[in-house]
């Protein structure tokens, strides 16, 4: 959604990554990384290296591409590290952002992650994405049962779907599903 041509601070488009999934964004940021893209990714692929996410790599920056493969153990690896980013705790978990566009509209951003605007959740960090090859997917740390839980939901089979499978994953932690006799 982001017109061509909008000037925007390298903040504000981590923000609209990172929050709505805005794909330009994440490829502005690539793109005017100090060395270009590749060295964005080469980046990338060395900060997963450090982490110790060793089935993770990246050939570019919005997730786009069926080449960028991760586990879902290096997944909640990402996720603890980014834990300690109170930037990235933020912005990941913001509900709403806008920013004026090159022809001086302001555009309006919500959270992709629909349990953020949901007070029964304590979400700390949250990250969806979308490819064919990898279905609806959902990424967050929150808290179940006053613990930290991370959830790793890939591959769900609907835009939709992957916020009911979270809803179903607490209940089953929370072990608040009514029982049959």
């Amino acid at each position: 959604r982001l017109s061509v041509g909008t000037i925007l601070t390298r903040s504000e488009l981590l923000h609209l990554a990172l929050m709505s999934s805005e794909n330009r964004a994440a490829h502005a940021l690539g793109r005017t990384y100090p060395g270009g893209m590749d060295a964005f990714v080469r980046e990338m692929n060395a900060k997963a290296r450090q982490l110790g996410m060793t089935r993770t790599r990246f050939v570019e920056p919005t997730g786009l591409s069926p080449q960028n493969v991760a586990s879902p153990r290096d997944l909640v690896r990402l996720m603890q590290a980014v834990h300690q980013q109170p930037l990235i705790r933020e912005y990941t978990t913001s509900d709403k952002y806008q920013i004026v566009t090159s022809n001086g509209r302001e555009q309006r951003y919500r959270n992709t992650n629909r349990l953020i605007r949901n007070s029964n959740w304590n979400i700390h960090i949250s990250k969806t994405g979308y490819i064919r090859e990898a279905g609806d997917c959902l990424v967050m740390m929150t808290e179940m049962d006053n613990r930290p839980v991370a959830v790793v939901l890939l591959n769900a089979d609907g835009g939709l779907t992957r916020f009911a499978d979270a809803v179903r994953v607490r209940h089953m932690v929370q072990q608040d599903y009514p029982t049959l006799l």
